[in-house]
């Protein structure tokens, strides 16, 4: 009986590094992991897995977290695809749980409205509540295309299906995964020709939007994007929201931390959505934010 047994988990065994070895051929042959060697210095063909766990009971761990990266490819591949479709734009982030009589609501709703008829592209969101509605609302009255990234589990999300109460299925997507909804907010906002007007917009918000403001904010830091053609980053200090956070900053470049300048040389701020819209404007050698706006207005009515 017992030697039934182990042949039969030797058999078992046999299966479970059949599959991982065709596995890991798969993942081989994607073009994210070879992205991921070229970025790491080593040459594809030389590369070689090493399992950080033995084929044994513990099998499992390894290929559930290579099971992960495959469909965390697969989400990136899909966000890819949809900027492709919808182009490249305006991205915002912001809270999702403002409601629409808020302040920070009615502005962010007009900003977005002003600025999607002054540029004339795309306008992208996390296509949520709060905040990113009323991006997505103004843009949508701007008669300009939206598209978004939402994300399962987001604070005051519709539905627990993810859906989007009124925006159509092919123009966003429920990511499961951060790390790709991140990957697309980057992509939509990196200029490919001098052509592409985008921007990256933070509007008040809690971690969530400060998170990928400073991530956006390293990518420029560290030229990983924007080194050839800029992309203006616009932080909204709506009734002076982030002014402690700007006084935390200074800070930092007061110890030493930061080069003195090299936060303002990564964003600009605004008080107010004219000196925005006019540095937009000024940014793509546009006609005044004001003569576009109301032209585009009188033209809608």
């Amino acid at each position: 009986c017992l030697r039934g047994e182990s042949i039969h988990v030797e058999e078992r065994r046999s299966a479970n590094e059949e599959k991982f070895s065709c596995l890991m051929e798969r993942i081989r042959n994607c073009s994210l992991y070879g992205a991921i060697c070229r970025v790491a210095l080593c040459p594809l063909a030389d590369t070689k897995f090493t399992p950080r766990y033995k084929m044994e009971a513990t099998f499992s761990l390894p290929v559930s977290k290579l099971r992960a990266f495959v469909k965390v490819r697969k989400e990136i591949e899909r966000c890819y695809q949809l900027i492709h479709r919808l182009g490249r734009g305006v991205i915002y982030i912001g809270s999702a749980r403002p409601q629409p009589d808020h302040p920070h609501y009615i502005q962010s709703h007009e900003l977005s409205r002003r600025v999607a008829n002054l540029l004339g592209c795309t306008t992208w969101t996390g296509a949520g509540p709060g905040l990113m509605d009323a991006v997505t609302r103004g843009a949508l009255e701007a008669g300009k295309s939206v598209g978004g990234f939402k994300i399962e589990k987001e604070a005051g999300q519709w539905t627990s299906a993810g859906s989007h109460p009124y925006l159509p299925p092919d123009t966003y997507l429920t990511c499961r995964f951060f790390s790709a909804r991140k990957h697309g907010f980057v992509d939509a906002a990196v200029r490919n020709n001098s052509s592409d007007r985008t921007a990256v917009i933070a509007l008040p918000g809690g971690i969530g939007t400060l998170d990928e403001m400073f991530e956006i904010l390293s990518l420029i830091q560290l030229q990983r994007i924007g080194s050839q053609l800029p992309i203006p980053v616009l932080l909204m200090n709506y009734d002076a929201y982030y002014s402690k956070l700007l006084d935390f900053l200074g800070d930092i470049e007061h110890w030493g931390n930061l080069a003195k300048g090299e936060v303002e040389s990564l964003w600009k701020v605004f008080e107010n959505n004219q000196e925005a819209l006019a540095y937009l404007a000024r940014f793509y050698d546009l006609p005044s934010s004001k003569e576009r706006a109301e032209e585009h207005e009188t033209g809608i009515s």
